[in-house]
């Protein structure tokens, strides 16, 4: 009965894993206005995308404690296609502004963008944290 249990185990598992977005991890934002940066982990939020700040860090690299800790920082992102996303949101606790947001995934790097109206900010490079 055990190995039934395992078998099952392990096919859940491989199913799981083959639908996992690629975008699906944590990554580390590049320092913003204040020189802080932060671990994003990125996940399924009911068939969208979304990112939740687990780690803060101040400008000498060390951990912070941080009130954004826990808080999402995207939400709304759906797949495009070739690596693209958008249709989500980005908030960016330094501005405490929300923009709509464009994400492009090369590899272990991700390309960040929003825009409020006409005004737009490019967030920088996220790397993937391994």
């Amino acid at each position: 009965m055990k190995h039934i249990y395992r078998i099952a185990l392990a096919f859940l598992v491989t199913v799981g894993m083959a639908q996992a977005d690629p975008l699906f991890g944590i990554w580390q934002s590049t320092a913003d206005d204040n020189g802080n940066f932060g671990h994003i982990e990125m996940q399924d939020c009911d068939g969208k995308i979304c990112g939740t700040l687990i780690k803060s860090f101040g400008p000498s690299g060390k951990q912070i404690s941080s009130e954004n800790v826990g808080k999402l920082i995207v939400w709304d992102m759906k797949s495009k296609g070739n690596g693209k996303y958008g249709s989500g949101k980005i908030w960016t606790p330094d501005r405490d502004k929300t923009y709509a947001s464009k994400l492009v995934l090369s590899g272990d790097q991700l390309r960040v963008s929003g825009c409020i109206l006409i005004l737009c900010r490019e967030g920088g490079i996220w790397q993937r944290v391994k």
